[in-house]
């Protein structure tokens, strides 16, 4: 390669793709920026380093330095090209470069924020009941927040009017220069004196100091809605920050907890219970009561032989969403009473005897069908 030649430059092989090209170039131009090194030379090394990314990346101009070489290219390029700062023979692209200029607190072009800002959003957690979470209900929450200033309507200002802005001019935008190595750079940044809005109050209201928002406490009723679980959040909207003068306040989100239930536990839209049973219910079949979330009595029967930690299904007394509710899961619990009366233990000893069973042996037992091995 010749001396100065650009692959050389930028330390790649003449078959270098553009991700390599990149990469090289970013790395280098980091090392080399004049801002970090301070080696003599390196604003020389660097301006040589942009120059030879400035070929390279772009395809056509690459293609051309490869079929003349590296004296044929800059030779016939030399002032034809006008690069930024007085840089000849190449021209200022600035494409690939963001990244280098946001690693030195720099960049291109980022959102700006201009206009009135809305308000911000809100949030907090409601703890309720299972009761209330199956059937809904209507809560009364304190909430916290600012609000439009009611002595100034929220313009910020005594007279209720607002004008441009003397640091912006109106725009809601500073304009700072600086001169680079580039040329000459324009960074906007956001106004701080009006936010970006453009104007400000013309008289600052001595209420809320010219901000146009006051803090206020309310009480607010919420609608939970049934069928309501842990996790789901309400949105009240307009119940959140106030925004600037002209834009929309923010939203209110509450976020719900359903309390544990000491009977009822919930799986969807179903709820489910217990119901403890003797051995001769779950043998010979019964009828049981069982009470419902809104203290319903209602009959189950039990048939002949039930199994042990069987679910039996009382249809629409789960959960009452919109549309079909839920179904109540009654979990049948076969106990064994710890202490038998004489007539009891005289009637059990009869089934064991009916049953051909004897204590000491491994033939299976009354009990077998529904508590597994004795």
């Amino acid at each position: 390669m010749a001396a100065g030649d650009y692959y050389e430059i930028l330390g790649i092989p003449k078959n270098a793709d553009e991700k390599e090209i990149k990469k090289a170039y970013r790395n280098l131009a980091r090392k080399f920026h004049p801002d970090v090194c301070k080696e003599p030379g390196a604003e020389e090394r660097f301006k040589k380093i942009n120059e030879a990314y400035s070929v390279l990346s772009d395809p056509q101009k690459r293609a051309q330095y490869d079929h003349v070489g590296h004296e044929g290219y800059t030779s016939a390029s030399r002032g034809s090209y006008a690069g930024g700062g007085g840089f000849g023979g190449f021209s200022t692209d600035f494409s690939g470069f963001g990244d280098i200029f946001d690693f030195f607190g720099g960049g291109f072009g980022g959102q700006r924020q201009t206009g009135p800002r809305a308000g911000s959003d809100l949030l907090m957690r409601m703890t309720i009941s299972l009761e209330d979470a199956v059937f809904g209900t209507e809560k009364e929450i304190e909430v916290s927040h600012t609000e439009p200033c009611p002595d100034c309507d929220g313009t910020g200002s005594e007279t209720k009017k607002r004008v441009n802005c003397k640091a912006c001019g109106g725009t809601g935008q500073l304009r700072q220069m600086s001169q680079t190595l580039f040329g000459q750079f324009v960074r906007m940044s956001t106004c701080p004196e009006c936010r970006g809005t453009g104007k400000v109050p013309e008289k600052r209201c001595s209420a809320c100091r010219g901000t146009g928002v006051t803090q206020e406490r309310r009480k607010v009723q919420v609608r939970v809605p049934a069928g309501i679980d842990s996790g789901m959040r309400l949105r009240m909207e307009g119940y959140g920050e106030a925004g600037d003068f002209g834009a929309a306040s923010g939203d209110l989100f509450i976020e719900i907890m359903v309390r544990p239930h000491d009977r009822f536990t919930r799986h969807g839209d179903d709820l489910e219970v217990e119901a403890e049973i003797s051995p001769a219910q779950a043998a010979a079949g019964s009828v049981i009561s069982v009470e419902t979330i809104d203290r319903k009595e209602i009959e189950l029967s039990i048939s002949p032989g039930i199994q042990h930690d069987t679910a039996l299904k009382i249809p629409g007394e789960g959960v009452r969403r919109r549309g079909r509710p839920g179904d109540l899961l009654v979990r049948v619990k076969v106990r064994v009473p710890r202490q038998l009366t004489p007539e009891l233990r005289e009637l059990y000893e009869k089934i064991l005897e009916i049953e051909g069973s004897r204590a000491g042996q491994e033939k299976k037992g009354f009990f077998s069908g529904f508590m597994g091995k004795k």
